[in-house]
């Protein structure tokens, strides 16, 4: 993977995957504790990407995968990811970009679509009324002092709620840093997001099993002309149902309907 550094000094790593073509990049964010590889390319959307001709690029965030991983929770939340993801698209000279992103990447897609006017279309998925309601990730489900310790403990049988436990679990079996991304958790964002300031074509795309993303259709109507799709799925799960990628793809390449348009139950 190839590196840069952010304005603050933490290097970002990322990759390419160049294609002839004249649209736009497809930038691909991930969700907390996973990376470009876990949550992109394990499950084959940068594949399917790629096979329909389009350029894509993943990218690390900060405390992630292959990234730099200060510890200081200064150096985190979605608000500082996103300005990671625009020097991003400055180092590759992109004038617009199809920017995709999942759960935490979610929320730093949306941050950046509020202020950088390149993003041509929007994806956003694994969350749903918690962004309007609380401002980033649904805290109601998982986050505060839960999380904290969860990623913060050395005895894992400490830990008593079972959504922590479950990450807790995917921070081990990936190898994470668990003191950067106990960082993030204290400084994941929590205030409102000026959604109606959204210009680009948005798509919120949710597992129907997923806590994390309930009641997504409130999210859409808080977008201005968001379109709502729903697959199969849990949090984890959903990414890897054909219906996530066939959206996705759909989405990109066609333009989307007018409104919020929920599909059908």
């Amino acid at each position: 993977m190839a590196v840069f550094l952010a304005s603050d000094g933490t290097e970002i790593a990322y990759e390419v995957w160049e294609r002839d073509s004249e649209l736009p990049l497809v930038l691909l964010h991930h969700g907390f504790i996973a990376s470009g590889q876990s949550n992109w390319e394990a499950p084959g959307i940068v594949a399917a990407l790629t096979g329909a001709g389009r350029r894509v690029a993943t990218l690390d965030a900060r405390g992630h995968g292959a990234s730099g991983k200060p510890h200081d929770p200064a150096a985190y939340g979605e608000a500082r990811m996103a300005r990671d993801v625009s020097a991003l698209l400055d180092l590759l000279g992109e004038e617009q970009v199809d920017l995709v992103g999942y759960s935490m990447g979610a929320i730093v897609a949306l941050l950046t679509a509020v202020r950088d006017r390149r993003v041509r279309r929007l994806v956003v998925g694994g969350v749903g009324a918690g962004v309007p309601e609380c401002g980033g990730v649904d805290s109601r489900v998982i986050g505060g002092p839960a999380l904290q310790h969860a990623l913060r403990t050395d005895d894992p049988g400490s830990i008593t709620d079972p959504t922590a436990a479950g990450f807790r679990a995917f921070v081990d079996a990936v190898g994470g840093d668990r003191a950067a991304l106990a960082a993030q958790a204290a400084s994941a964002h929590a205030e409102p997001i000026p959604l109606d300031r959204i210009e680009a074509p948005t798509l919120v795309l949710a597992g129907r099993d997923d806590p994390l993303a309930a009641r997504p259709e409130v999210l859409a109507a808080a977008v201005p002309g968001a379109t709502l799709r729903t697959v199969a799925g849990d949090h984890f799960g959903a990414l890897r149902d054909p219906d996530f990628v066939g959206h996705l793809l759909g989405f990109l390449d066609h333009a989307p309907a007018p409104a919020s348009t929920p599909d059908p139950a």
